[in-house]
């Protein structure tokens, strides 16, 4: 069975960097198409960005294109970087994973699911 851990989030100050972790366990990231996701009180789940299941491809909405990056580490691990956070970009984060070579922007293409990590930021 496969479960996915976030962490990194937190307190941060407008204009501070932030990387989020995903650690995926009962599959490798390798074998999974994968993605971000927010979400803010009372609205729907916000797709961030995805990476292929090879790790080659990457796609980013326009809310973080420009000052983020997503990347996959070793057997178990994937990453969001953001820059110039902005108090905006408050909400719990979540990450997601699909059995498929490529993800898409639907949170219902992504059978596994992180139960989420709180970003805030301050102005």
């Amino acid at each position: 069975q496969v479960q996915l851990v976030e962490s990194g989030g937190g307190l941060v100050q407008a204009g501070d960097t932030l990387r989020l972790s995903c650690t995926a366990s009962g599959m490798p990231v390798s074998s999974m198409s994968m993605a971000w996701f927010r979400q803010v009180p009372g609205n729907e789940r916000e797709f961030l960005a995805r990476i292929s299941q090879s790790g080659t491809t990457t796609f980013y909405e326009d809310a973080v294109k420009g000052r983020s990056a997503i990347s996959k580490k070793g057997l178990n691990t994937m990453y969001l970087y953001m820059h110039f956070l902005q108090p905006g970009d408050t909400a719990t984060y979540y990450c997601a994973a699909a059995n498929r070579l490529y993800g898409t922007q639907y949170p219902h293409d992504y059978e596994y699911w992180g139960q989420g990590t709180q970003v805030t930021v301050s102005s």
